[in-house]
């Protein structure tokens, strides 16, 4: 029984023959194929604000779900339940769905060609054995030292610390099971500052799957309250054509949107501004991405997708290019094609990036805006049209003169990918994108 087992009532081979069981009883109800996923989770956070414990939280979660096909009719429920009764009543709940479920030609499992049958060890299980008494030591240390970057820091929103513990089977009528233990951890803050008329707050945060790998809490609470004292005096700009420089905390976001737009569901929808782009170029001939998913101790690593299929390291993007699209095996069909193993998202996603690094980029743009926080959600998926309320720094001549806000900035993000400049070497992992500060030629900058 591993670490993690421990802490769970039941284990990975228990959590196993539940959805196993799950699977017979969906075929003695007369089911044509099945898959069942069983979770357990455990998860403590703390909060504390101006250095006292302000929220202590505990979680304990379980859950089944399963999914049944009457041939083409599908059928879905769940449970917290896992006892016999409630596992018997669960699948018969979702064999009655699905007599009403109209005919889908598209449903059904994946291929079984398609199963993992390697299941490496990718190092994700670290349960991180921290009392309520040490983690408030921790938050009250980030929280503090935040406050202590500048007397004009006079608030806070607090400082947290996280730590959680899963663990799942999954299992479907071809003979696949599969499941493992994981872990996630997480230290963050945020303060206020004031001076005069002028109040602003940021925050910074750290995420790993082992503690060992976490940020500090005493740079963590730095780096928050050095980015708000940066922002006192924001003010906002005329109306311009620049350069963009996006932050590396939210660079991650552009290519959270191309992956949106080369999604299975986007596409068969035809919602998306990167239709039938396979092959064709879709970023800057200096940007590749590629797709790792067994990355050890990645916060998005995975031997296989939601239906059980093998994933496998791929090019998503090379040279600008696009490679692939992101799959389910509904979605596959429904295009005529074959899964990626990305039922359930992406995997860890690597962006190439160039020698310089983030003060390299700021000398590169010259003069033009860097933007640290986006505002609102103004992107059209199916034009690119792209327009997002923004706060930052006016940067001339390569180096940062001012703090702005109450901006907007425009543009198609069709033309935005294929006008990256540079990816900085300041690469963040904080989630499954692992990319630097993104240079995009010009964007239209105006007043908010």
């Amino acid at each position: 029984m591993s670490d993690s087992d421990s802490n769970f009532s039941y284990s990975l081979d228990e959590l196993k023959d539940i959805s196993t069981k799950v699977l017979a009883l969906a075929k003695a109800a007369g089911a044509s194929a099945a898959e069942a996923d069983v979770s357990l989770g455990v998860g403590q956070n703390v909060s504390v604000r101006l250095g006292e414990t302000e929220t202590i939280e505990y979680n304990r979660d379980k859950g089944m779900s399963v999914t049944v096909y009457f041939g083409q009719q599908r059928g879905n429920a769940s449970t917290s339940d896992l006892s016999p009764q409630a596992l018997y009543d669960t699948v018969a709940a979702a064999c009655n769905i699905a007599k009403y479920t109209a005919k889908d030609t598209f449903c059904g499992l994946a291929d079984s060609a398609l199963m993992a049958k390697d299941f490496p060890d990718l190092d994700l299980d670290h349960p991180w054995n921290l009392s309520v008494d040490q983690a408030i030591e921790l938050a009250k240390e980030c929280e503090a030292a935040a406050r202590a970057v500048d007397t004009r820091i006079n608030n806070s929103e607090g400082a947290s610390v996280s730590t959680s513990q899963g663990i799942f089977a999954y299992a479907n009528s071809h003979g696949f099971v599969g499941g493992y233990p994981s872990t996630r951890h997480g230290i963050s803050c945020s303060v206020i500052a004031e001076e005069g008329e002028s109040m602003q707050r940021d925050y910074w945060y750290s995420s790993a799957r082992s503690s060992q790998d976490l940020d500090s809490p005493v740079m963590i609470g730095h780096k928050a309250g050095e980015r708000t004292v940066r922002r006192l005096g924001s003010r906002p700009i005329k109306t311009a054509q620049v350069p963009v420089l996006f932050e590396a905390p939210l660079a991650s976001g552009l290519i959270s949107n191309l992956i949106s737009a080369i999604s299975g569901g986007s596409l068969y929808r035809k919602s998306s501004f990167l239709l039938d782009s396979l092959g064709k170029q879709v970023m800057s001939s200096n940007i590749s991405i590629y797709e790792e998913p067994h990355l050890k101790r990645g916060l998005a690593s995975s031997i296989f997708d939601n239906e059980g299929v093998a994933t496998h390291a791929r090019d998503l993007v090379k040279d600008g290019v696009l490679q692939g699209y992101m799959l389910s095996s509904y979605s596959a069909r429904k295009l005529g094609m074959t899964t990626t193993g990305n039922a359930g998202g992406n995997h860890n996603l690597i962006i190439s990036h160039g020698s310089e690094d983030f003060n390299g980029l700021l000398k590169m743009m010259g003069t033009g805006l860097l933007v640290t926080e986006l505002l609102g959600h103004g992107l059209n998926m199916v034009t690119g049209d792209y327009s997002r309320g923004a706060a930052g720094f006016w940067v001339e001549n390569g180096v940062i003169a001012y703090p702005v806000e109450e901006i907007t900035i425009a543009g198609n993000l069709k033309d935005m990918l294929k006008q990256i400049v540079a990816v900085g070497s300041d690469v963040l992992v904080q989630g499954s994108k692992q990319t630097g500060s993104i240079l995009i030629e010009r964007m239209t900058v105006a007043a908010g």
